[in-house]
């Protein structure tokens, strides 16, 4: 397709025509990408500010609660494994958020258990025969890895409008079009 000389967006989406596998974790792989953007520059003490309600809500505990998300449908669910959550604790169902404090070594924790979950997570999908790969989930009975991607397209994109306006409250920074960024 050719272009005027003044189009303002380059050609970035190769999923766009892409075969479904292709399409999923493209997307899912922005969705992500969005999410790591908007945490970029903070220190720890404006990663764990709650700036939104419910008053637990920070990026810090959006980081640690994507990590057990992550672990959950990848390692537990689909990989068929039985791994505890990162930041989970048994007696706080919200301990992803309650325990994320303004301290260097948490936040760095926090990323790197994200980053192992991501990798894992991505590592999972390319070695999977097929998008019918099926896994487990306890009160729900068989899924599609199909479905898991999709679900997780949807959970980071639900999060990411969480983490915009905790970011545009802390330092008035908002994302703009990933179009952009190219």
């Amino acid at each position: 397709m050719e272009r005027p000389d003044d189009w303002p967006y380059p050609d970035f989406d190769p999923a766009a025509t892409a075969d479904e596998r292709t399409a999923l974790t493209h997307f899912l792989a922005d969705q992500r990408a969005a999410f790591e953007r908007k945490c970029e520059g903070l220190d720890a003490e404006q990663m764990a500010e709650r700036a939104a309600e419910p008053p637990s809500m920070s990026l810090l505990g959006l980081v640690r609660h994507l990590a057990g998300v992550e672990t959950g449908w990848f390692r537990n669910v689909m990989a068929g494994g039985d791994v505890p959550r990162p930041f989970s604790d048994p007696t706080d169902p919200d301990a992803d958020f309650h325990a994320a404090v303004g301290d260097p070594a948490l936040v760095a924790e926090a990323w790197d258990a994200w980053r192992r979950e991501v990798a894992f997570a991505e590592q999972y999908v390319a070695d999977a025969p097929s998008l019918d790969v099926t896994g487990v989930e306890r009160w729900r009975g068989p899924m599609s890895l199909r479905w898991v991607l999709i679900h997780m397209i949807e959970e980071y994109a639900q999060h990411n409008g969480h983490a915009d306006l905790i970011r545009e409250r802390i330092d008035g920074q908002v994302t703009g079009d990933p179009m952009d960024d190219a």
